[in-house]
Formats: structure tokens, C-alpha cells, sequence
């Protein structure tokens, strides 16, 4: 199944932690031999160091062999305003010499893209989406990008376009306004949670547009052995969350399934979602999410957890 698995490089663009280059290196090579083909990347993680390295892994191997996409809305630009030492603020442990600037518009579209290219140094990305217009201002963002997007299509620089988003809200508004291709949907199609479920889903496979689900342990939350500890859409898990990941966990045990295994395959059990998406800078965890993918869960699982209301 690791056709259906994607590697999502936030983690090895030192989020909430540093990574060194051997270690990212290390585990993009566990990715690669354990068969995972299809790369997501965004300047927005580490200010382009995760573009940087992935791109210097990549350049190794046969262009046609893998799948690459990156994401465009912020671009990186000199700091020239307060520093504070590290980008940590924004949950990356990078310098501060760089920010983030918000520009959907075609120019700036464009110039994300080119930018993107050369912290790669590949001469082109399959997918491109558009990263968090919600965060800046979803009605610009869409109205901007969404048509800059289709430009790059028509013109061939890209294969695919979509949107990358936490917010179910934004990513139906952009498949309905836009002629995307992919939506990218992060921690709203889980096993803890299923908001996109209601209407997001269902207009994708309508509308023929792929889905990935990605954040599909909440940041962390469902592969954690201690969910209090934990992240939740990269902050503090809620109580209550952290009670309803103790069910699901118990529920799984019943049948010798680990949480992590259901979590990783939950998503792909609906029609419209093509592939999940993980990222990680550890080996460990990144073979333990190759296992996951192979592990035979029996139906029986999804229906008790279904009959206690854990799931629809």
C-alpha cells in the first residue's frame, strides 16, 4: 500500500524541533527504500529548508520515478523588521533571517514557484497547491490564486493544482469556486475526527477531485502513547480529546491493533481519498508508519468503533 502513502517533508524542515542534514537525509532514504514515492513539500516549512533538503535527495534520483509537490501564497523574503533568533514562533527551529510574505496574486504565484524551483533544484513540481489562504484572507486568496494556479496548468509548468488547508470551510469554497484538481485537507478526515466527511468528501468525489488526507495523527496526538503530552493542531491537546483518544485506543486493542495502524488507515476507507500523508524526521517512526500501512485490520474493528459512536 505504500502507493498510498505520501511523505509530507514540515517535519525535516525542523518543526518544533532541529534536525540535523544527516538525520533528514536518513530518513528520506528509509522513505524511499521502504517504497514511498509521492513527496509534499512548502516554503513555509522552515523558511525553504525543507525544500532545500528534499530537493537534495531528490536530485539523486530518476525524475520520472517520483511524484513532487510544493506550495505557493507565502513567499520567503529577507527579514528586514525585529528578529528574535529563531522562527520558532511559527513552530520551526530556523533562523529568523527570513519571513513569510502573503501574496496570491499571479505575479507572486509565479515568482513562489520559480523561487521554489531553485531552493529544489528540480525544473519542475507535478502539484502545486495554495497554501492556507484562510490564514491571510480566504476571499483575496481565492479570487488571486486560484485563477494564478490555472494559468501555470495551461501554461504546463505544473500537472495538478489544489489547495492545502486545515479548514473544511475554505476547501469546499475553493472546489466550488475554482477547477482544481487535488485538495490537500489537513486533520479534518481522522479517526479522531471527521468534519470533512459531511460535505467536503462527497463534492470531491462528485466534482473527480483527489483528496489527501494529511495530519491524519492530529499533529502527533494519535501516535502518541501519552495524548496529554501531546500536540493538537500544533498546540495543546483539550481534555476531552484526550479521553476520546483513550477510547479509540482501547477499542483497537481489543482486536491486537495498535492506534497508530487504525489512524494511518482510517482515511483511506472513504472513496474520495487517494492517498494520506505522513511526515516525520525520525527512521523509527517512519518504518513504524510503513508497518502500520501493511497491518490487516479486520472489519470487525471498524464496526465496534462505529457502534460506540467513535466513528460515523
Amino acid at each position: 500500500m505504500t502507493d498510498r502513502l505520501g511523505f509530507g517533508a514540515a517535519s525535516i524542515g525542523n518543526l518544533y524541533r532541529e534536525v540535523s542534514d544527516e538525520d533528514a537525509h536518513a530518513v528520506l532514504e528509509e522513505a524511499w527504500s521502504g517504497g514511498i514515492r509521492s513527496y509534499d513539500t512548502a516554503p513555509h516549512y522552515g523558511l525553504g529548508l525543507s525544500e532545500r533538503r528534499l530537493g537534495t535527495f531528490l536530485r539523486k534520483q530518476a525524475r520520472d520515478t517520483y511524484r513532487l509537490s510544493t506550495k505557493v501564497g507565502r513567499l520567503i523574503v529577507p527579514n528586514t523588521g525585529r528578529r528574535h533568533g529563531t522562527d520558532e514562533a511559527n513552530g520551526f527551529v530556523v533562523p529568523d533571517d527570513h519571513v513569510r510574505h502573503w501574496d496570491p496574486s499571479p505575479a507572486g504565484v509565479r515568482r513562489s514557484l520559480e523561487a521554489s524551483l531553485e531552493r529544489l533544484g528540480i525544473d519542475r513540481v507535478d502539484t502545486l497547491f495554495l497554501h492556507d489562504p484562510d490564514v491571510y484572507g480566504l476571499d483575496e486568496g481565492l479570487r488571486l490564486g486560484l485563477p494564478a494556479l490555472a494559468g501555470l496548468r495551461e501554461a504546463g509548468l505544473v500537472d495538478e493544482i489544489g489547495i492545502g488547508v486545515n479548514s473544511v470551510e475554505a476547501a469546499v469554497r475553493a472546489v466550488r469556486e475554482g477547477d482544481l484538481d487535488v485538495v490537500m485537507i489537513a486533520g479534518r478526515y481522522t479517526l479522531l475526527e471527521q468534519p470533512a466527511a459531511e460535505e467536503l468528501l462527497p463534492l470531491c468525489q462528485e466534482r473527480g477531485v483527489r483528496v489527501l488526507a494529511v495530519a491524519v495523527f492530529n499533529s502527533g496526538l494519535l501516535a502518541s502513547d501519552n495524548p496529554a503530552a501531546a500536540h493538537y493542531n500544533y498546540g495543546a491537546v483539550p481534555p476531552e480529546l484526550v479521553e476520546r483518544t483513550e477510547r479509540l485506543r482501547e477499542v483497537c486493542a481489543r482486536f491486537d491493533i495498535s492506534l497508530p495502524a487504525a489512524a494511518i488507515q482510517y482515511p483511506l476507507r472513504h472513496p474520495a481519498v487517494d492517498q494520506v500523508v505522513v511526515g516525520t524526521a525520525r527512521t523509527s517512526s517512519l518504518r513504524a508508519n510503513l508497518q502500520h500501512m501493511k497491518t490487516e485490520i479486520p472489519d470487525e474493528l471498524w464496526e465496534t468503533l462505529r457502534d460506540e459512536q467513535l466513528i460515523p
